[in-house]
Formats: structure tokens, sequence, C-alpha cells
């Protein structure tokens, strides 16, 4: 049994919303849909204040391989120096897999660590895709505000 086309009642749907009378019929229902709707005022956009910043390079780094003596787990320690960050902003850091980025042709065996805090540039560390353990006693990041720096560490590979 063939359903029949909702808009314009016609019998073969499959046959029917192929053909030139079933878009004549939704456009004509647009339109008196249209003319027939109160005009409803359009909501009003909340602006957002655009922060602009001129980049002034990339931030000094630090990146240290360790190994967990008790159950010995590879890990990367990052420490990004930030001595220039602007007031009020923290450092953010995020993985981004390897088909996501578009500066190397895509490799499923690496992921990227990304690093972005204002006025400097992106920073990026290509590391092995393995999974991650994400425990809170195996991963953490410390932004001191003191000396201006972020320690990621804990790149445990299970």
């Amino acid at each position: 049994m063939n359903p029949a086309c909702p808009a314009c009642l016609y019998g073969s749907y499959l046959a029917h919303t192929q053909g030139k009378k079933h878009q004549t019929n939704l456009a004509r229902r647009a339109a008196k849909e249209a003319k027939d709707a109160p005009a409803q005022p359009a909501p009003e956009k909340v602006k957002v204040e655009v922060k602009k910043f001129v980049k002034i390079g990339r931030p000094g780094y630090k990146v240290t391989k360790q190994r967990d003596p008790e159950i010995g787990q590879q890990s990367l320690l990052f420490q990004i120096d930030y001595p220039e960050i602007a007031e009020g902003i923290g450092p953010r850091h995020r993985f981004m897999s390897a088909y996501e980025q578009r500066i190397e042709p895509p490799d499923r065996r690496w992921q990227y660590l990304l690093f972005a805090a204002e006025p400097y540039e992106t920073i990026a560390f290509k590391v092995p895709s393995r999974e991650i353990d994400k425990a809170e006693t195996r991963f953490w990041t410390h932004w001191n505000r003191e000396t201006k720096q972020v320690r990621t560490d804990g790149l445990n590979h299970l």
C-alpha cells in the first residue's frame, strides 16, 4: 500500500514527490502559510564583544618524558610559559584528532595536544594516538598565576 502525500493528498507518494505537481503544491502551500501567519518581530540579536589581540609569537615550552615507577606507564610533562599573557585570561588546552587538523595529511596513529592563551599563538604537540588515562591522580593541569606557567602532566598511555 502506497501512502498518500500529506501535502497534496495525492495517492502514490513515492512517484509523486519527485514530480512537478508536488513541487508546485509545496510552493503554493508555503506562500499561503506565509501570508496567513502573523508578522512576528525578529528577535533582537545579542551583541557579543569580540576580543581582539595582536599575536606576539609562540610561548616558551619544555616537554619531559617520564615513566611511573609504580606501574610503569609512560607519560609526558608539558611546561608552557606565558610571561605576557593577557590579564584575566587563563590558558586552555584540548586534544585534537589527526582528522580535525589541516596541516598534515591525517594519520590515525597520531593526535595533537593544543595549548592556547591570548595574545600568544596556539601551539600543538603531536603525540601518539593511544588511550589517555584521565583519572584525577594521573592527568592534571595546573596554572601558576605568579610564574605564568601552565603544567600538564599525565599523558599516561594505557
